[in-house]
């Protein structure tokens, strides 16, 4: 095993995972019984998509991410596959759609009621035909809007656009055929302008993914890469894999050469798949591994030796699958970095596990959250194929900030972006509150608009401090309870 060192200096040093209450987990859920190694869990802010095991075909159930507590065992899912749902990815610019993968050959895409499942969905928004074999991954573009990628037992990645009038797709827009073997993972760089993909073959490659032109490969004897990950800015890949004696390794490779790695560390001799994600805000990586009931993080440097390890969370409950929830989900009034949904099949259960940076103050942390990818679009689906690349849209996550709005309503193009005042607020609005006082009406009808969002972004800052007192209550009583319990124990 690598040697660490003691002691590292960082702000994270002492992020721990906090796990949700019972009333706050997912119970009875009928998390599917399936070995394909890919995470079984999609997460958004609205909410939480599970594949499940059914007798026959292919479902999968989305919850209302609020909906914890005890599912309902006949809730309404999203059944349309002939067979067992592999894979399912939300749509990064849509928090309604959602797209899944099965080993009938086919993707499908599916657009998912404001309100939820209400019933039985089993017509899709489109259908995606040009597998010969069962799909075993899907991957949404990360800046490019309707551009999804699809792997399947055909050794093929095909590249789909997904804003035309057929509800039937026949003709991808390439065809990417350089994997002698099954793709076990895909993952994109910042702009989207980079491939890479690790292979059954245990190669790692790099391609041009509109060109579908290979760029670079692996050819390691010392680590067979099942995962493969793109570390944002820093010109890094990183796998997950098995080294030579067959222990879980993790491996970092330098772009500019994948020769060999430029570091590796042996983690354990255990058997599970290791699901490695990555913060590109923080710089933290996090490790989890398939039956684990731990969670590895670690500090990812540009310079030697590159990885820190910080700690770990550790629980009984072993995963089968895990879902991350996007930034722009957290609760930054705790301090909130990173959210996993950890999928018990023992228990039929999920469990959020939220990881935590300690802070004293009540206020915004400006330093632990910089500016995160959005929700919108870079580029058009057109502009992609035509050769266009573009870094993400970036917003805060300071509360009260203007957030985008459009893909939440995108899918109801008769609604604007971003609220619209109901006629009673836009009476309403003729007077608003600023440091608690009522000020005078506007003068002008052009600053209706803003004195309404400047209201908004009032009542939002309000509760933002009563959620921050209402914690700070909750420590207080905790505090007290512990004195009174070592006060009695004397």
């Amino acid at each position: 095993m690598t040697w660490r060192p003691q002691y590292h200096s960082s702000k994270y040093r002492h992020v721990f995972g906090k796990p949700a209450s019972k009333e706050n987990c997912y119970d009875g859920v009928p998390i599917t019984q399936s070995v394909h190694d890919n995470h079984l869990c999609a997460v958004n802010p609205r909410f939480i998509a599970v594949i499940t095991e059914c007798a026959g075909g292919g479902d999968f159930l989305v919850l209302s991410i609020n909906h914890t507590g005890k599912v309902n065992p006949h809730h309404p899912k999203v059944s349309g596959h002939r067979g067992n749902v592999l894979d399912i990815k939300w749509n990064p610019f849509n928090d309604f759609r959602i797209a899944s993968c099965s080993e009938d050959a086919t993707v499908k895409v599916w657009d998912i009621p404001e309100h939820g499942a209400l019933r039985k969905i089993t017509v899709p928004w489109k259908e995606l035909q040009g597998h010969s074999r069962r799909v075993s991954l899907i991957e949404w573009h990360p800046t490019a809007n309707n551009i999804i990628f699809s792997a399947g037992y055909d050794y093929q990645v095909l590249v789909w656009k997904l804003d035309v009038p057929e509800q039937v797709i026949k003709n991808p827009v390439r065809c990417i055929g350089v994997h002698s073997d099954v793709v076990l993972s895909m993952s994109f760089n910042t702009d989207g302008s980079r491939l890479a993909t690790s292979c059954k073959d245990k190669k790692i490659r790099v391609i041009d993914p509109r060109s579908g032109v290979l760029l670079q490969e692996t050819d390691s004897k010392t680590h067979k890469a099942s995962k493969v990950l793109f570390l944002g800015n820093l010109h890094m890949l990183l796998s997950t894999g098995n080294s030579l004696y067959n222990h879980r390794q993790i491996a970092l490779w330098d772009l500019e050469d994948l020769s060999q790695s430029s570091y590796s560390e042996d983690l354990d001799g255990s058997s599970g798949v290791l699901f490695p994600f990555y913060d590109p805000d923080t710089h933290m990586l996090y490790i989890a591994g398939k039956g684990d009931g731990n969670i590895r993080y670690y500090e990812i440097s540009s310079e030697k030796p590159y990885v820190h390890y910080l700690t770990e969370y550790r629980s009984p409950l072993p995963q089968k699958g895990i879902g991350v929830m996007p930034k722009r989900g957290l609760d930054v009034c705790s301090c909130e970095i990173f959210r996993f949904y950890k999928l018990v099949t023992a228990k039929s259960l999920i469990e959020p596990v939220s990881m935590i940076v300690p802070r004293r103050s009540d206020s915004y942390q400006e330093d632990i959250y910089p500016l995160t990818a959005a929700n919108r679009a870079a580029v058009t689906a057109d502009e992609w194929i035509s050769g266009r690349d573009k870094d993400p849209v970036m917003m805060s996550l300071r509360p009260g900030s203007e957030l985008d709005s459009s893909a939440e309503h995108s899918h109801d193009p008769d609604r604007l972006d971003g609220p619209r005042a109901s006629p009673d607020e836009d009476r309403s609005s003729t007077s608003h509150i600023s440091n608690g006082e009522l000020d005078s009406a506007p003068e002008t009808e052009q600053e209706i608009p803003q004195l309404f969002y400047k209201q908004q972004e009032e009542i939002r800052r309000l509760k933002e401090q009563l959620l921050q007192k209402d914690t700070r209550i909750k420590q207080l009583e905790l505090e007290i309870r512990n004195q009174r319990n070592s006060r009695d124990s004397l």
